[in-house]
């Protein structure tokens, strides 16, 4: 069995921690079942200097967990387990992540580069959450009687969709695995997951407590490996019934491609994003401010639902400006561990790359840096908190998703006007709204073309609410009630409990 051994020492844990980073089916850590499969390096952003080589994962592998997902499915999952007993071992599974939190997070700064306080203090207690959130839905998950006549019994049942394939990205390594399994493993479904390359480390973790928290083997199947290997197995195997991705849209098209050539598989989609903020005259400025802040350089701005077009009224324009800018110039860049890191480096060296040419794009197309716009430090990832005014509609700052800490700011003057501006984009998931008057939240939140609308907040989730996206931003909706439906087959039971009364005649 492939592992990883580290030793922390910061001030917020302490202690050696060893991860098994080999392939996860059928409750084993195996070997990938291709002899000439290669390994992957993951690399710390913090230094550029590599952590360790994670096997890749083959087609075949991705064969080999549809076979124990499979199995799993028709003998010790599904409907052979009452849900009441599923919501158990997800409740169980969320002790375990609180009970690991310091080591969770440890492993999310390490891989990922966000900082340890942000793991410990959000992603870490709402992955537990999320976990005992759809325990609570899993004996809570049925159908109606529908009164049809008095000679029928008419019912519905809802049935597991199966196996399911999972693919997670980088950004939220540990939330987006619970984000998944949590309504997965409550409707009865069997799960092939597949992590990120960049960031493996808290998936191959939860297989530990996934095994300790006594779910069946090959409930849960992990796969690392590239998107264009075991990313693309997933989307065109023909025994996964349902497939889930988090990921840029250009990706999702592939995925969604792949699904309807293959068994037409059920698809949702969670993509890219590119939040209007909107700030308006008679907002509470300084909460303003630094919810602004929040929405843009939270995660370091690698956050699909970030707010990176910043609309502010004129009224106010100055005043804000002057307030964001010297929030933006107080952000702490640096170590992921130290205890006053507010943003750490960017993920890899291509989300680095991918970045700068943005931001020198909008140098080039002519808009006015205001701050930042340079690499921070001389190693690792980091990137200066940016911020562009002086810019147009047209400009690819503006339009296309950035997904790191640069934000465009523009001024506007009437409502009917921000609110076409907030709308032309081709992304659809999340917008903000900053104002006191409740009238014009309402209409303002009614009017935009966007999943989620934060009204006096912003970056603001929770398990119980859904999320997801209008049109390049994805279909179908994480989180909440509402991704139960993704998981779920609805099959109508028609039990007719008088003689036949057709007009076939008797024999």
């Amino acid at each position: 069995m492939a592992t990883f051994k580290h030793s922390f020492d910061h001030a917020g844990f302490k202690g050696d921690v060893e991860v098994p980073v080999g392939l996860f089916i059928n409750g084993k850590y195996v070997k990938s079942a291709d002899k000439n499969a290669k390994t992957i390096p993951v690399v710390n952003p913090t230094t550029g200097e590599k952590l360790f080589d994670l096997p890749e994962g083959t087609e075949a592998d991705v064969d080999l967990a549809v076979k124990a997902a499979s199995e799993a499915q028709n003998t010790t999952w599904g409907e052979n387990v009452a849900g009441f007993e599923r919501g158990k071992l997800l409740m169980t599974l969320a002790t375990l992540v609180e009970r690991d939190a310091d080591i969770l997070a440890s492993l999310e700064a390490l891989d990922n580069g966000k900082t340890f306080g942000a793991a410990r203090g959000f992603d870490v207690p709402e992955a537990a959450a999320c976990f005992r959130y759809y325990g609570g839905w899993a004996d809570k998950i049925h159908g109606k009687v529908i009164d049809q006549s008095k000679d029928k019994l008419t019912y519905t049942r809802h049935e597991p969709v199966g196996v399911c394939g999972q693919i997670i990205p980088w950004n939220f390594p540990l939330l987006m695995f619970a984000w998944k399994l949590g309504p997965a493993l409550a409707t009865g479904c069997t799960i092939v997951m597949k992590p990120s390359e960049l960031t493996p480390l808290t998936a191959a973790y939860m297989s530990k407590l996934i095994t300790e928290a006594g779910f069946p083997a090959g409930v849960v199947n992990i796969v690392n490996g590239y998107g264009q290997t075991v990313g693309n197995a997933i989307s065109g195997h023909m025994d996964i019934n349902k497939v889930a991705f988090t990921g840029s849209t250009a990706v999702g098209r592939k995925i969604m491609e792949s699904a309807a050539k293959s068994n037409l598989k059920k698809v949702t989609l969670e993509l890219g994003g590119k939040g209007a903020n909107i700030i308006f005259d008679d907002a509470d400025l300084d909460s303003a401010v630094r919810y602004a802040a929040q929405g843009i350089f939270f995660n370091h701005g690698q956050t699909c639902c970030a707010g990176s077009r910043l609309y502010v009224q004129s009224g106010i324009y100055d005043k804000f400006i002057e307030k964001f800018l010297a929030v933006s110039k107080k952000i702490t860049v640096g170590d992921p561990f130290g205890a006053e890191t507010f943003q750490g480096p960017q993920v890899s060296q291509t989300q680095y790359d991918r970045i700068m040419n943005y931001v020198e794009c909008g140098k080039a197309e002519g808009a006015k840096v205001l701050t930042g716009g340079e690499r921070h430090g001389k190693t690792g990832y980091f990137i200066q908190p940016t911020v562009f005014g002086d810019v147009t509609s047209d400009m690819k700052i503006v339009q296309e998703e950035i997904f790191g800490p640069v934000v465009v700011v523009a001024k506007f003057d009437t409502e009917e006007e921000v609110i076409a501006a907030a709308n032309d984009s081709i992304y659809g998931l999340a917008s903000g709204v900053f104002t006191q008057n409740v009238q014009k939240a309402h209409r303002v939140a009614n009017a935009l073309h966007a999943g989620t609308v934060w009204v006096n907040c912003y970056n603001e989730l929770h398990s119980q609410i859904p999320f997801g996206g209008f049109k390049a931003s994805g279909i179908g909706r994480e989180l909440g009630e509402y991704a139960l439906e993704n998981y779920s087959e609805i099959k109508s039971v028609h039990v007719r409990l008088t003689s036949y009364v057709g007009p076939v005649p008797a024999a």
